[in-house]
C-alpha cells in the first residue's frame, strides 16, 4: 500500500467511525498476539475494548437446523451471563444465532472481507446491531469483498482470539472444522455438541468428539473446562448502545415476530426443511425461526407429512424421517 493509499484509508476509517488496533497496542487481543501468524493490524467497528475481554468462539453450519440454532443461542447466552464474550464469523446459521444470544453481554464478529462490507446481506440487521452493541473486526482493508481464500484466514483469527472453540453442527468438510484445527494448532480447547448420526450436519462434531473434543451440552460444560483460564482475565466491559443509532429489532427468544414476511411457497418449504433434522423440534420453534405465520408452517408440515418426509411426536414435536 502506498502512502497516498494509506492516507485515504485513514480518512475513510475516520468517516466510518472505525479504528485501527495494531499488534503491541493495549487493545490488541492478548491471546491473538501470541499466535505465530497474528495479523499486524485489525480494523474494528464498534466497541474495540471488547477485544480485551475473555472470549469463547461458537461456530457451526450455515444451513443449521432449528435445534442447532437454539443450542448455539443458549450456549452464547449462558457464556455471556458468566461474563464471557462470544466470538464468531457472522455467517448465517450457527454464527448468527451465537451473536444474537450474546449481543447484550458482549459479541464480536470477525468478517472475511472489509469491516464495512456486510456478508451475507441477510445479516445486515445483525451487523448494524453488532456495530452498536458489540464489535466487528477485519484483517483486510475497507471495501474488500469476501472471497473463498479469505475465510480460512478469518477462521484463524477467530480461534486465535478465543480461549476455546465450540462447534455446533458441522458437516464432514465444514469450514468450522478448519477453525477447530486452527484452535488445536494454537493450543486452544475444542468443544463439540453431539448430534444424530442420521444428520450429515452433525458428522463433523461427532468426529471431533471421537478424536478427543470435550462433549458439550450446556455453557456449564465449557466453563468447567476453561474456568481457571477465563477467571484470570478481565470480564467484558459494560457497554452502552450508541444514542445516535436506534436499536433495531432482531430475532431473539421472543415467541413471535412483529411482521410476517411473504415468502414464495417453494422457498418457504425449503426453509422449513432446512431447519428440520432427525432430532425432534417444537413446531413453535420452527414458527419463530422461520418467521412465518403458524398457519403457514402448519400447512407446509402437513404437505411434508403427506409426502412421508416428516414424523410427528408427542408434545407438538416434528422431525425428519
Amino acid at each position: 500500500m502506498t502512502r497516498r493509499e494509506a492516507e485515504a484509508e485513514l480518512v475513510a476509517l475516520e468517516r466510518l467511525g472505525a479504528s485501527l488496533v495494531c499488534w503491541g497496542e493495549p487493545l490488541y487481543p492478548v491471546s491473538l498476539a501470541a499466535v505465530e501468524d497474528a495479523p499486524p493490524v485489525l480494523t474494528v467497528l464498534g466497541h474495540a475494548e471488547l477485544l480485551q475481554a475473555p472470549m469463547v468462539a461458537v461456530v457451526g453450519a450455515r444451513n443449521a437446523s432449528a435445534n442447532g440454532r437454539r443450542i448455539a443461542r443458549e450456549l452464547a447466552q449462558g457464556l455471556g451471563e458468566a461474563g464471557i464474550a462470544v466470538i464468531s464469523g457472522m455467517a448465517r446459521g450457527i454464527d448468527a444465532a451465537a451473536h444474537i444470544g450474546s449481543l447484550d453481554s458482549g459479541s464480536v464478529a470477525v468478517v472475511a472481507g472489509g469491516v464495512d462490507v456486510v456478508y451475507p446481506e441477510e445479516n445486515r440487521g445483525l451487523y448494524d446491531a453488532l456495530c452498536r452493541q458489540g464489535a466487528v473486526v477485519a484483517e483486510l482493508p475497507l471495501g474488500t469483498e469476501p472471497q473463498a481464500r479469505h475465510f480460512p484466514r478469518r477462521n484463524r483469527i477467530i480461534s486465535g482470539m478465543a480461549r476455546g472453540v465450540v462447534v455446533v453442527e458441522a458437516a464432514a468438510k465444514s469450514g468450522s472444522l478448519i477453525t477447530a484445527r486452527f484452535a488445536l494448532e494454537q493450543g486452544r480447547e475444542v468443544f463439540a455438541v453431539p448430534g444424530s448420526p442420521l444428520d450429515p450436519r452433525c458428522r463433523g462434531c461427532n468426529d471431533l468428539l471421537r478424536n478427543g473434543a470435550t462433549l458439550t451440552e450446556t455453557a456449564g460444560d465449557i466453563l468447567t473446562q476453561l474456568g481457571p483460564l477465563l477467571q484470570s482475565e478481565a470480564p467484558p466491559p459494560r457497554l452502552t448502545v450508541r444514542a445516535s443509532q436506534p436499536r433495531l429489532p432482531l430475532m431473539t427468544a421472543a415467541p413471535a415476530m412483529p411482521a410476517v414476511p411473504q415468502i414464495p411457497e417453494d422457498a418457504a418449504l425449503e426453509l422449513v426443511v432446512e431447519k428440520l433434522s432427525p432430532t425432534p423440534v417444537a413446531v413453535d420453534e420452527l414458527v419463530r425461526q422461520c418467521q412465518m405465520s403458524a398457519a403457514s408452517v402448519a400447512t407446509l408440515l402437513l404437505e411434508l407429512e403427506l409426502a412421508g418426509r416428516i414424523e410427528r411426536h408427542p408434545g407438538n414435536l416434528v422431525s425428519l424421517r
